[in-house]
């Protein structure tokens, strides 16, 4: 971290050169459910959301990350707005793939990607992809679906209608443990391995903020294993969905309306937010009491972690991104990231302590 500015663009896989704050749209697409559970966020506005992606471009960031599942091409669409007013050259957008079949009998089918690429190029006023993901590593019973969903991925590349693929790292909320026994769970590090091997991704989503725990004996680091393998991750909830900036006062819990996913979550309980609150305070007290110093610690500590990511934080409203963007200035040294990470390492495992993060499921941890 010797660029006189901080932080400094970076060029990622497949020449991508990007603000290394990217602008996360999942909460624009508003309230929705999907997977029979609620998926979105009731806290968007779309004049709001409108007027913050243009104040992201005009504050310099250019990476701009969706998905056909959020709000179900509400988010795309909104973005589209952005895409019809700048240069498309000056963009890099990315979307996903994976967790919306319509009415296809798998999402992974290679028809029905093709179905739902056009609707994203659609949505997003555009002819072009600078990276589609793989949304959700689920590709039918023994991997059935795979092979094609491979093929049609690199077929998307040849006709120049995707650049680079990305998939997701190992994720410890992904859906698919709802219908499974925690006991006949499988060990996610080894299937994000061979699926890895198998795609071959230019781009890793990964799941990194103060709150993550370290690899264990024997893990190897995600971000050095995307490193060896010339491989660039976008590190998504490095704010923890606003956690890790204390905007959550526990005595006025926050209410979440119809179709948003932290209506589910533990975290948010009055409980867990008093947690959160204590923990925060040695870092207020370092830092800054302001929640623009600690959106800059939780920020500089993922981007820290490697030159070869950028993070993408989300946003609904214009201000947030202001916050967001202009946060940063000088780096955390090496003292302030061993602090950061040894006081929410306290932090995270209280919260695990509690139990399952979704109300809905809360067996305590093995």
């Amino acid at each position: 971290m010797t660029d006189e500015r901080f932080p400094a663009p970076r060029t990622l896989a497949g020449g991508l050169t990007v603000h290394p704050i990217g602008v996360g749209c999942w909460a624009i697409g508003g309230p929705d459910h999907n997977l029979g559970l609620p998926m979105g966020w009731s806290t968007a506005n779309d004049a709001a959301s409108r007027a913050g992606l243009e104040t992201a471009y005009t504050l310099g960031a250019n990476l701009f990350d969706t998905a056909d599942v959020y709000g179900h091409g509400h988010s795309e669409r909104l973005l589209g707005h952005l895409v019809a007013q700048v240069d498309r050259d000056s963009l890099v957008l990315s979307s996903k793939v994976g967790y919306f079949a319509g009415t296809a009998a798998h999402a992974y089918l290679p028809a029905a990607m093709r179905r739902q690429l056009e609707t994203s190029l659609e949505n997003l006023r555009t002819d072009r992809l600078d990276i589609y993901f793989f949304h959700n590593n689920e590709f039918g019973p023994d991997d059935r679906h795979l092979d094609g969903a491979i093929e049609q991925m690199r077929d998307f590349q040849r006709q120049g209608l995707v650049r680079c693929v990305g998939m997701r790292g190992p994720h410890r909320y992904a859906p698919h443990r709802l219908a499974q026994p925690r006991s006949a769970r499988p060990d996610k590090r080894a299937r994000f391995r061979a699926l890895f091997d198998r795609v071959r991704p230019d781009y890793l989503a990964v799941r990194h903020n103060p709150l993550t725990p370290p690899p264990t004996a024997g893990q190897q680091d995600i971000f050095t294993l995307a490193a060896e393998h010339h491989t660039s991750i976008l590190i998504n909830k490095p704010l923890g969905q606003g956690l890790l900036t204390g905007k959550y006062d526990p005595r006025r819990p926050p209410r979440f309306g119809d179709g948003d996913h932290r209506q589910r979550k533990r975290w948010y309980t009055p409980d867990a937010l008093a947690l959160v609150e204590r923990r925060l305070a040695p870092l207020r007290e370092r830092f800054g009491p302001s929640t623009r110093d600690l959106v800059r610690v939780a920020l500089a500590y993922s981007l820290q972690r490697s030159d070869n990511a950028a993070v993408l934080v989300g946003f609904t409203t214009p201000d947030q991104i202001r916050e967001n963007l202009t946060a940063l200035d000088t780096p955390l040294s090496a003292d302030d990231l061993t602090f950061v990470r040894a006081t929410l390492s306290d932090l995270q495992q209280d919260l695990d302590a509690g139990g399952e993060v979704f109300l809905d499921e809360t067996a305590p941890p093995a």
